[in-house]
């Protein structure tokens, strides 16, 4: 579509991964003027052709990050703002009044702070009907063994807020588990342990059997002007993590638990994108609440293919103040991160002892022939590949190549 001079262009801010990508074409594709800020050079969305002008800032969240933000605002006469990341979410908050006469596309800083502090979440979730993991928040080491005599095994220990823990495990050489398994009383203490030195502990969770089940919404004033969901049939790490493929799933399905979602975020306040991330056990019919994301989720190319228009919602919305006008959602499509999916399939039949799940069941033919299969199916698409926009694809092939050359 032709851009339009009419309307204020939209800057994205970090332009390395496919969920940046996605907010580009889409964008791009409405016929907004989208100015792409990357830390890199070699940034993926830098090659899009859908991006109208592209920016190189090597200091992310910087006082010079902030000083070319005001700079494009005033060249283009105003300009919307829109991020992917959690990090630039909060650096934006905290800077917004720094930002000239540029449109941050923001949560309120409480909103933010609620979905990101995953103990408030689950207990205001469960205020309003959704099924939550039992939880245990250890604030010792004495704490920890406690829960060790009272828990039914396995648990999962996540943390609260892993982008404040992240730099404080990071500063006594402890790495950022995104998910740690203790099968028995023993184990958990264990892991109890190596935290005695940072003073802080993981949530421990009841273990949750099932599939991934993401719903999506934008809400405004309250209301769910979109809703979108996905399953997802792998994941990276193969035990849970974030999709290497997932398929939509139809709005005809979990729609009692779309409203429970929806309640929930109405309750928090959100205002904006938001992906409310469910443990779903087909067996059972149970869903669990894992955590909500308050930003663009990694997914976010699915939701493009299927026109759910998310990106251009926000920047209509939340950014130029006009009526918003939404396409038809595409059903049954399935989208896939190839070089992530050889990654996983590596691992099912080669490094099996490395998956932490211990239920996990590995099928080796059974995923070595979905992975090929998708290739014919006429309903699958890519996170990164995309006929009318291939630069980006052989962008991310050179970077790995590069990578892979260091």
């Amino acid at each position: 579509m032709e851009q339009s001079d009419s309307l204020p262009p939209c800057i994205v801010l970090g332009l390395e991964t496919q969920i940046a990508l996605g907010v580009v074409r889409e964008l791009g594709r409405a016929g907004v003027r989208v100015i792409g800020i990357a830390q890199s050079p070699h940034a993926i969305g830098l090659k899009s052709r859908f991006l109208f002008r592209g920016v190189v800032v090597e200091q992310p969240r910087s006082d010079k990050m902030l000083s070319r933000i005001r700079e494009l605002g005033a060249e283009h006469g105003g300009a919307c703002l829109l991020t992917v990341s959690e990090a630039n979410l909060n650096w934006l908050l905290k800077n917004r009044a720094a930002l000239g006469n540029v449109t941050p596309i923001l949560p309120t800083e409480n909103s933010l702070a609620m979905v990101l502090d995953k103990q408030k979440t689950l207990a205001l979730a469960e205020k309003v009907g959704i099924d939550v993991p039992k939880t245990v928040e250890p604030d010792s080491l004495a704490s920890v063994r406690q829960a060790a005599a009272t828990l039914t095994f396995p648990v999962v220990l996540k943390w609260k807020d892993p982008n404040a823990a992240g730099p404080i495990l990071a500063a006594k050489g402890l790495p950022m588990n995104k998910a740690e398994y203790a099968l028995n009383a023993d184990q958990l203490v264990e892991i109890g342990k190596r935290y005695e030195v940072v003073q802080q502990w993981p949530l421990i969770q009841e273990y949750c059997p099932g599939v991934g089940l993401g719903q999506f919404f934008y809400m405004h004033n309250g209301q769910a002007l979109r809703r979108f969901q996905h399953r997802r049939i792998a994941e990276w790490p193969p035990e849970g993590g974030f999709s290497s493929v997932c398929d939509s799933v139809p709005l005809s399905e979990h729609t009692a638990l779309q409203e429970k979602s929806i309640e929930l975020l109405r309750q928090i306040g959100w205002e904006g994108v938001a992906m409310v991330e469910y443990r779903f056990d087909p067996a059972t019919g149970r869903a669990v609440l894992m955590e909500i994301n308050g930003r663009f989720w990694g997914s976010f190319p699915l939701a493009v293919h299927c026109r759910a228009g998310f990106a251009l919602l926000a920047y209509q919305v939340q950014g130029a103040g006009i009526a918003p006008k939404l396409e038809a959602l595409v059903d049954g499509l399935r989208c896939r991160m190839v070089v992530t999916e050889l990654k996983r399939l590596v691992r099912i039949c080669f490094g099996a002892h490395l998956i932490r799940d211990p239920f996990f069941r590995i099928r080796k033919a059974a995923e070595i022939g979905r992975f090929l299969a998708d290739f014919l199916r006429s309903n699958v698409r890519y996170f990164l590949w995309s006929s009318d926009d291939p630069a980006p694809f052989f962008r991310d092939i050179a970077n790995a190549l590069m990578r892979r050359n260091r």
